[in-house]
């Protein structure tokens, strides 16, 4: 099974999922697809669509998809990373009134640089990157969490001082 995340910004983000559509017609996608929409209003033959579910449901989605489709928020790619799930990660645009800014973009060419999912960059070769999704291993996730806290505690102490 195929989970695809949009999150839960208010804006449109249906780019990315007319590219999983037309790769479904095309018979490139032949798994179930499930797509946690958001805002985003497409209606599909080919896929479930469901505009909002509980942290509980995407959590058990999350843990037992074979693929994650995600835009880039960081919540969703650390999920699947926490679960070893593989990742195509697309940034939503600023270019397509698709977020307020390209930080997304940022964060997924971050998360691509160190191995731990491939980026989609262009929405038509979404083919070619399900064909290197199926060989590629994310490297296995460590959390930076305990390093951040660190330093947020010794800069609260300097501001103490």
């Amino acid at each position: 099974m195929i989970l695809v995340t949009l999150g839960t910004q208010d804006k449109d983000f249906s780019r990315l999922l007319f590219a999983i559509e037309k790769q479904i017609v095309k018979g490139n996608i032949k798994e179930k697809v499930i797509v946690q929409s958001g805002f985003t209003k497409f209606h599909s033959e080919h896929m479930h669509i469901v505009d909002f579910m509980s942290s509980e449901e995407l959590d058990d989605l999350i843990s037992s998809c074979d693929i994650l489709i995600t835009h880039g928020g960081v919540g969703s790619i650390v999920a699947a990373l926490k679960n070893n799930k593989k990742i195509i990660a697309a940034a939503r645009l600023k270019k397509y009134k698709e977020h307020t800014n390209d930080h997304q973009k940022q964060i997924i060419e971050k998360f691509a640089k160190e191995g731990y999912l491939l980026e989609l960059k262009d929405f038509d070769k979404l083919d070619k990157v399900l064909t290197k999704i199926n060989r590629f291993k994310p490297q296995k996730f460590h959390s930076n969490t305990s390093h951040m806290i660190s330093l947020i505690e010794n800069q609260i102490d300097e501001w103490l001082k």
